[in-house]
């Protein structure tokens, strides 16, 4: 196991285009007898209703999904490039009939019960606050259904409160 301290928020300093959009992060949920991990590369970090916050996608075929619903928390995970073939894999493999964190070579931590991936360098602990589904109805750009679903397969948008922020 690696020593995580706590790390302000105020002094956190990321480009979440490069962090998420490029890099990649672990979006990780469940419990410490059942949890899931997955691949994102859309989302963001924030404030909305007076909160810090992060923003993430998770499509509704996805098993770490069930995770999402279920729990109240998550954890949002970045790493070093020398962990970019585990977020592969991640994010390619679902987990419902394997031990994803094993085969992936992560190793599943937890703080406040919240699990993440041992292996990560900056772990943001979040709340879950809000769950909205995105349906063909909320999109005014008509060309998104056609490139990014036209399986019909759709994104729920998570919003979590960061509760807690830790770095090695």
């Amino acid at each position: 196991m690696h020593t995580f301290q706590p790390y302000p928020i105020e002094l956190l300093e990321m480009n979440p285009f490069t962090k998420i959009g490029k890099e990649w992060a672990l979006v990780t949920a469940g419990s410490k007898t059942k949890c899931n991990t997955m691949t994102v590369s859309w989302g963001g970090v924030g404030v909305i209703w007076n909160k810090n916050v992060v923003y993430i996608f998770v499509r509704d075929s996805r098993y770490t999904k069930e995770f999402m619903d279920q729990g109240d928390f998550f954890s949002l995970s970045f790493f070093d490039e020398k962990y970019r073939p585990a977020l592969s894999y991640c994010g390619a493999h679902s987990g419902r009939d394997e031990d994803k964190f094993e085969k992936a070579g992560l190793t599943p931590a937890f703080r406040h019960s919240i699990p993440y991936p041992d292996e990560a360098n900056l772990v943001l602990l979040c709340r879950k606050m809000a769950a909205v589904p995105m349906g063909e109805e909320v999109l005014l750009d008509k060309s998104i259904m056609s490139n990014f679903y036209k399986d019909n397969d759709m994104h729920t948008m998570y919003v979590g409160e960061i509760i807690e922020t830790m770095a090695r």
